[in-house]
């Protein structure tokens, strides 16, 4: 199916659906999430399909999927193309959902390496109208859910992030628990059992319609190379709902670590359990799996997992000091990958113009500080900065090609006649060159300050003394 130009994402007001005339932003507000909306009996009833394709809610779905943007699914349609398809069928296809006879189609395989780039994580992209769809699933099902999670599941939670977990897990240590139980879950999300995630979900919804949909949602087919294949088990990331459906499925493990009173911190399949002491540490370690394995048929990677310290293991990117009030860092996994990213502009960077080539990097520079702004030891900061400037230096050395440019653009940079051309003819490497004296002088780090230069922890601090 090829479809055509569209309006540039135009904002669908849900005017071709059945609404109340009143205010879209008036209607939003009810799908916010509300604990309160747990307790309210038509979420259970049959009514719950009548929720879901409401007409505020319907608006708010699109307009989350639009800003969201993303690829197309297995029929090729852009996010930009959805206006005028809901437009000409959102009648029919509302129709199917509140009967019970949607077909959501297959969803596009895409697999992506893993951090470390050994393994790869299979995506399952849905269609821009399967999105919606799940979207609008989401909104209303959350509350109904949300308000039973565990105080210590931080995954795909309004108000809460992974910095909350990583804080968390520093306050336990704090306290002495200075032993982890790291669990890593093997392709978690891959290996859910239908049956099991279904049985969770009939406990709070009532409405068979929704619990069917679901059930499609879960088996609609994955398609490689134009290859359709079924699925019995798994809900590949991709889709807005598999957040929820993950957190509801690992409900389960919280509740039972809950009962035993271990302190621990969840994040989707992320699960740090902290004890005093290493015998303790192997005992839960061998109960949960246990647990895991058995009554929710997930697989535990035990190559992966350990009963180690935590400043021997990273959580959530993150890693902490060995002081009796522990300090949080960057892990070194966390460090490696940000160098590896760059390495691989920096090879992309020769013949570009260093400006542009700094103001293209700036996006990597600072969301990756912005995550680790919660960082203590400030070390690595200082020691990536001096590296970034290094590669810099590097790139610029290997831009002027022939000694006799070089040596001009030295002595343009300030420096004398003679130490430019014994510079340029020394016969080293350009990393050498670009850790040597010469270089630092003629481009310190004021000329990539002036570039627009994102200093990492420059950065961190302005961070963390706004927040």
């Amino acid at each position: 199916m090829v479809y055509g130009e569209a309006e540039d994402y135009p904002a669908w007001d849900g005017s071709c659906l059945e609404g109340s005339g009143r205010n879209p932003q008036e209607q939003r507000q009810e799908h916010q999430l509300d604990p309160a909306m747990a307790d309210r009996s038509f979420l259970k009833a049959e009514s719950l399909m009548e929720a879901v394709v409401e007409r505020a809610n319907m608006h708010a779905a699109y307009t989350r999927v639009v800003q969201n943007r993303g690829a197309s699914g297995v029929d090729n349609m852009p996010v930009e193309a959805i206006f005028g398809y809901l437009r000409a069928h959102w009648p029919q296809i509302k129709d199917q959902l509140v009967k019970g006879v949607y077909l959501p189609q297959a969803v596009r395989r895409v697999d992506i390496p893993k951090p470390g780039g050994k393994e790869k994580r299979m995506l399952g992209i849905p269609t821009v109208l399967d999105r919606i769809i799940q979207q609008a699933l989401s909104q209303v099902l959350t509350p109904l859910f949300d308000s039973n999670f565990s105080n210590s599941s931080y995954g795909f939670r309004l108000g809460r992030s992974a910095h909350d977990a990583v804080k968390q897990a520093r306050t336990y240590v704090a306290e002495g628990k200075r032993w982890v139980v790291d669990i890593d879950l093997s392709k978690f999300f891959d290996r859910v059992n239908h049956d099991i995630l279904m049985s969770r979900l009939a406990r709070r919804i009532g409405d068979k319609h929704v619990l069917g949909l679901i059930r499609r949602y879960l088996q609609s087919g994955i398609m490689d190379n134009g290859i359709v294949s079924p699925r019995t088990e798994g809900t590949p990331q991709g889709g807005p709902l598999s957040p929820l459906l993950s957190n509801i499925i690992l409900d389960d493990l919280d509740k039972e670590l809950e009962r035993r009173g271990h302190s621990f911190c969840r994040y989707a399949d992320d699960c740090n359990i902290y004890v005093r002491t290493k015998a303790s540490g192997e005992r839960v370690m061998r109960s949960v799996c246990e647990f895991l394995t058995r009554k929710l048929k997930l697989v535990v990677n035990e190559a992966k997992s350990a009963v180690a310290r935590p400043w021997e293991r990273k959580f959530l990117g993150y890693s902490m000091t060995s002081h009796k009030q522990p300090r949080l860092k960057a892990a070194a996994a966390s460090v490696d990958r940000l160098r590896n990213k760059l390495r691989e502009r920096f090879r992309m960077g020769r013949g570009r113009n260093i400006k542009d080539f700094v103001g293209e990097m700036r996006p990597l520079l600072t969301g990756w500080t912005a995550y680790f702004r919660l960082a203590e030891v400030k070390g690595i900061f200082d020691e990536l900065d001096g590296w970034i400037r290094r590669k810099l230096r590097c790139l610029i050395w290997r831009q002027c090609k022939r000694p006799k440019t070089r040596a001009k653009r030295l002595m343009k940079r300030g420096l004398g006649e003679e130490r430019a051309w014994t510079s340029s003819y020394n016969g080293r490497g350009p990393w050498w060159n670009s850790g040597a004296s010469h270089m630092n002088e003629a481009f310190p780090k004021s000329y990539f300050d002036r570039l627009g230069l994102v200093s990492l922890q420059q950065q961190r601090l302005r961070l963390q003394r706004a927040s």
